[in-house]
Parts: C-alpha cells; structure tokens; sequence
C-alpha cells in the first residue's frame, strides 16, 4: 500500500508546490498591476501632467535618453503640458524658471527638506574617491573651500597671459585657414583650444591639439566615454536586473576596465608629475595647494578625481556654448554687426584684450547670456532625489524617492520666461521696452544653491575671450 502510495503523495507535492507558485506569481502580478494602476490614476505623482504612457513606463524617457533626444522630447512635453511635467512613473521634469532652480538646488534653511543626489547619475570615479562634484555635504563643503580659491577673480586674472596665449593661437589657425580658404569645424576649433587650456591650467602642460586642429586620441576617447555612459545609463534604468548586467558584467569587463584605467592613468600620471614640480607661473594646483595643507586638505586621491573632472566639465561645455553662440551670430548677421563694432571700437588689438574691460562690453555680454539661453552647455537635467517625508512642489505633495530636477533648454525655451523664447535677441538683456516682461532670472545655466558650478567665472572668462575673435 504504501509503494502505492509515495508517487501520488510526491506528485500531489509537486502539485502543491506548482499551485503555490502559480499563485504567488499571480499575487504578485496583480499587486504589481494594482499599485501600478494606483500610482498612475491616484498617487500623489498623478497630480501633475504628462504622458499616460509616461506614468506607465520609463520606457519612453530611456528611449529619449539612449537616442539623444532629450533635447527635443522634454522641451516638447513643457510646450505641451507645461512648467511640470511627469516624465516617468517616479520622476519630475521642472521649468518653472527660478522657483524651480530655488526648489531643487537652492540653499535650505535648518530643517526644510533637502533634495538630494542622484547616485546612478553620479558615479565614483576611478579610483573610488569622489571629487566635489560627487562628494557628500561634508565631502563637498571642504573641498570646495580648497578648490574655490584656484576660481577666484584674482585667481582668473592671474591666468590672462596664458588664456591669450592660446586664443592667440586659435586666431592664427583661424586666420591661416581663412587664407587657404579651408573649411573650419569650429565645434572642433573651440574644443581644441578649451582642452589645450584647461590642460595647462590643470597639468602645467597644453595637450597641443590647436597646433593640428585635431583632437588628440585621449580626447577622442573622453567623448566616446560620455556617449557610451550616457546609453549604458538608459540601460541601467530599464530594471535591477539590466542594471545589475552593465555594473557587474559589462563595466567590469577586461576590455571595459582597461579603457577605464587608460583614461584615468593619462590623467593621473600628469597630476602626479605636476604637484612634483614648481612651475614658474601660477596654475590652477598653485592656488589650491594654498589652501590643501595640514588636516582637511585634499588627499592625493582628490586631487586626481578632481582633475579628472575638471578636463571635462571645463572643457567639452564651453566649446559648446562657444559654438552654439557662434552659430547664432552668424545666423542672425546684424547681430555680428553690433558685436564686432563694439569690440574693435573698444580694443585696437588682440594685445588690448583685458577681462576687466571685456566684463563691461555690454553687448558682448548680451551676446554671451543670449548663446547660454539658446543653446545652453548642459540642455538637460541635473537629477536630484525628493528625501525622506516628501516635499512640497507647486502645492503638490511629492513622496520621497521621487527624481525630480530642472531642465534647462526647456526653461530657456518657455514663452512664459521669455518673450520669442525661439528666436536670438540679445536685446532682451539690454533693457529693451519689447521685453521688459521677460523673467530673466529663469537662466541659470550654471545652476544655484551650494552646488552651482564651481568654475562659472573661468568659463566666462573663457567665453569673453574667445568670443571677440569671432568681432
């Protein structure tokens, strides 16, 4: 009897464990699909306008990220739905102009709610130490303190000789090509020229790209580097599991980690050359070096996770806001009319070039705010994470968790900011009656609170500079 029965009481086992797991699934599928339903049509997050499809799936928002189109997709659901917009199940895009600037990444009084940052934005650098962009308060409030000293006006004005030395060099490639009558890719041009000073400034030596006009091959490589992080990003984001294949599989991979580290030791092996050496002229590591002794100082770790960042958020950004302007000058040829009178009747010559006096070339600085708005070095957002209680945003309640950040080509493009928000008009910063309604202060394009750019005055410096030469 009992032969009989061990393969029924087995089979019913097995049975009974099937149905169990059918029904677990099943629970979970409809719980799944219930709080889905609940948090699309009644959340706290349903309160704000977008997509449907949106509020359902991030699957939009990777697909606009992962082809490049952010700059397009997120500008035209501001258009369409307005300041707020719900861009994914649990994220907000903002272009509320200042008060949404105040919001996400303005300074907090004791005890308001802090948005904070968004670690699978921000990664570690290489060697596992963040530098200031990455670090937390603590981290960063030091660290910015040492750093800040290298981005002062009298640290700025020191580097006048060597910013003229290559925008030098830039105006006679420039004009070289000009007499041979080749074509320029001044995308390419102002790269050149940003990587070759910021390479001086940070290791004491050009990287000589200006002398060929063509982009050395570890540059090349920092590009295909934010391409290619800003596609496995899209993937991570799908679910745990992609994101845990491109963490622990693709990014530790022999092949991926030998790109890494090539990167990094290029960087690394010249920081660690220059702090052995005393330069003759002032550098970006002779003021903070200032500033880095005894306890509290930068460790050796910081200061190559720092120049890391520096070769990239000082360089690639400033080019782009040099070529966007660039592109809008000559599109709108009265407008380089006015820009080149005022520089030449202000300066003789190149040698005249002094940033004091460029500082107070009004319609050169019209120009420049009027390229930061219309083609902004960093269109997109720079996500933040609602803490623990949630928060208040236009009288709305947004749970913690919930990513939120500011977009800025969709602020800049808001015709409730700005009056023909399309359209180039560097008299919109001149006083002109036409739009005295215009919210000026909704162009942040270096950010605010306690983490805005820390290197804003060297990239208008920069942007001074190399903007006369197009006059």
């Amino acid at each position: 009897m009992s032969h009989v029965e061990g393969p029924s009481s087995r089979l019913f086992g097995t049975l009974d464990t099937y149905t169990a797991v059918v029904t677990f699934a099943a629970a979970a599928a409809i719980y799944y699909l219930g709080k889905t339903i609940y948090d699309v049509y009644v959340g706290p997050l349903s309160k704000f306008p977008g997509p449907k499809i949106n509020a359902w799936s991030r699957i939009p928002s990777i697909l606009t990220l992962v082809r490049g189109d952010d700059n397009v997709d997120i500008p035209r659901l501001h258009q369409q739905y307005g300041p707020i917009v719900r861009i994914t199940p649990d994220s907000l895009s903002m272009a509320d102009g200042a008060e949404s600037f105040k919001q996400v990444y303005g300074f907090r009084k004791a005890g308001q709610p802090k948005p904070v940052k968004d670690t699978k934005f921000y990664g570690k650098p290489l060697n596992g130490v963040h530098s200031v962009i990455g670090a937390d308060d603590a981290g960063h409030s030091r660290q910015r303190k040492i750093l800040s000293n290298a981005f002062s006006d009298k640290a700025l004005k020191e580097q006048t000789p060597l910013l003229k030395r290559w925008v030098g060099l830039m105006k006679k490639k420039l004009e070289e090509r000009a007499v041979a009558g080749t074509e320029t890719d001044m995308l390419k041009m102002y790269n050149c020229t940003t990587f070759d000073i910021m390479g001086d400034l940070t290791f004491g030596e050009g990287l000589n790209m200006l002398e060929d006009s063509e982009y050395s091959p570890w540059v090349k490589a920092i590009f295909g580097g934010i391409k290619n992080a800003t596609f496995f990003r899209g993937i991570k984001l799908i679910n745990a599991l992609t994101s845990f294949v491109v963490e622990e599989i693709i990014f530790k991979s022999e092949v991926a980690r030998e790109k890494q580290f090539e990167h990094w030791n290029y960087s690394k092996e010249r920081v660690d050359r220059r702090l052995q050496t005393t330069p003759d002229r002032p550098d970006l590591w002779s003021r903070i070096l200032e500033k880095s002794d005894g306890p509290g100082g930068l460790s050796l770790e910081e200061h190559h996770s720092n120049a890391s960042l520096f070769m990239i958020a000082g360089t690639e950004t400033t080019a782009t806001a040099l070529s966007g302007t660039t592109f809008y000058l000559l599109r709108n040829p009265e407008s380089l009319a006015a820009l080149t009178k005022e520089i030449r009747s202000a300066f003789q010559s190149f040698d005249d070039l002094d940033l004091d006096l460029l500082a107070r070339q009004k319609y050169l600085m019209a120009v420049l705010q009027e390229g930061l708005r219309m083609y902004p070095p960093v269109p997109t957002t720079l996500p933040r994470v609602v803490p623990e209680g949630g928060m208040i945003i236009d009288g709305k309640f947004v749970p913690e968790g919930t990513t939120i950040g500011v977009h800025h080509l969709s602020t800049y493009r808001m015709e409730s900011h700005f009056r023909n928000a399309n359209e180039w008009h560097p008299e919109r910063w001149l006083g002109d009656p036409e739009y005295k309604d215009d919210h000026l202060d909704a162009l942040e394009p270096f950010s605010v609170g306690p983490r805005n750019c820390l290197g804003k005055s060297e990239s208008k410096s920069s942007l001074c500079f190399k903007e006369t030469q197009r006059g």
